[in-house]
C-alpha cells in the first residue's frame, strides 16, 4: 500500500498512472476528495480516497492509522504537496509569505511522516519520497521564503532517514527542476520545456524509490535536473 499525499495536485496524476500498472495499491489524501475520486475514474484505478487536512495533526493521523487498518499495512508515504507564488527581492520580501510556505511545505509533511511512521517501520520495508525543488540547494533571494521551506523539509527527511536506519525503511529526496506535466505540453504545444523536468521522470523516480531495488538508498538526494 503506498499512500501519495497532495495527490490531487500537478504531479499527481503521473505519479498514480505509474504506480498503478505496476500492482501497487493506492491510498490517496488531499484536501478535496472529489478531484482524487474524479483521478481514480478516470485513469480507471481503484484506489482509497480521502479528505484529509494535514495541518490538523490529528487529521494526518486518522489518515495513517484508517489506511494500516483498511489495508493491514502501509509501504510508502509519498509527498506531493507543494506550491509556489512569487516574492519580492529578500529585504522587501513578506514574512507573512514564510508562514504560508511553512504552513504549506514543511508543517503538512511532518505531520504526514509523523502519522506515518509507525506503519511504515512496521512494514519492514516502509518508503517516504519527498518531492523538492533545486532551490532548497541552492536559492535565489527572489525565493528565499519558498527555499527555506523546502530547505526545512528536506532536513526532516534526512533526519527520518536517520531514524529509519537499519530497519528496512528509508526516506530520500528528488530533486527537481520546474516541473513539466502532460498537460502543460497539451496547452502550450509550442513551449520550450527543454530546461524543465518532466512529470514521467519523477513518477518513475518515485516507483524506484518505492521498490526493492532502492532498499540500499536512505538519506539520498535523487538528483533530475536535468539542464535546468
Amino acid at each position: 500500500m503506498i499512500a501519495i499525499a497532495g495527490a490531487g495536485g500537478n504531479l499527481g496524476p503521473t505519479v498514480v498512472r505509474r504506480l498503478a500498472p505496476a500492482g501497487a495499491r493506492l491510498a490517496l489524501g488531499g484536501r478535496d476528495k472529489a478531484p482524487l475520486e474524479a483521478l481514480a475514474a478516470e485513469l480507471g484505478v481503484q484506489a482509497d480516497t480521502v479528505s484529509v487536512d494535514l495541518l490538523d495533526p490529528n487529521a494526518a493521523r486518522a489518515w495513517a492509522d484508517g489506511v494500516a487498518e483498511r489495508f493491514g499495512h502501509v509501504d510508502a508515504l509519498v509527498h506531493l504537496v507543494g506550491g509556489w507564488w512569487p516574492s519580492a527581492a529578500i529585504e522587501e520580501a513578506s514574512l507573512e509569505d514564510w508562514g504560508r510556505f511553512h504552513d504549506l511545505l514543511i508543517r503538512t509533511y511532518q505531520h504526514a511522516t509523523q502519522a506515518f511512521a509507525r506503519h511504515l517501520l512496521a512494514s519492514g520495508r516502509g518508503r517516504v519520497v519527498l518531492i523538492s525543488p533545486g532551490q532548497a540547494q541552492a536559492p535565489t533571494h527572489t525565493n528565499a521564503s519558498y527555499a527555506a521551506a523546502k530547505a526545512a523539509a528536506e532536513t526532516w527527511t534526512l533526519a527520518l532517514a536517520d531514524r529509519f536506519r537499519g530497519t528496512g525503511a528509508t526516506a530520500n529526496i528528488v530533486v527537481v527542476g520546474a516541473i513539466v506535466t502532460p498537460a502543460m505540453r497539451e496547452e502550450s504545444p509550442d513551449k520550450d520545456f527543454a530546461t524543465f523536468t518532466p512529470a514521467e521522470e519523477i513518477a518513475e523516480a518515485v516507483a524506484y524509490l518505492c521498490s526493492d531495488a532502492a532498499a540500499s538508498m536512505n538519506g539520498q538526494r535523487l538528483t533530475l535536473r536535468g539542464a535546468a
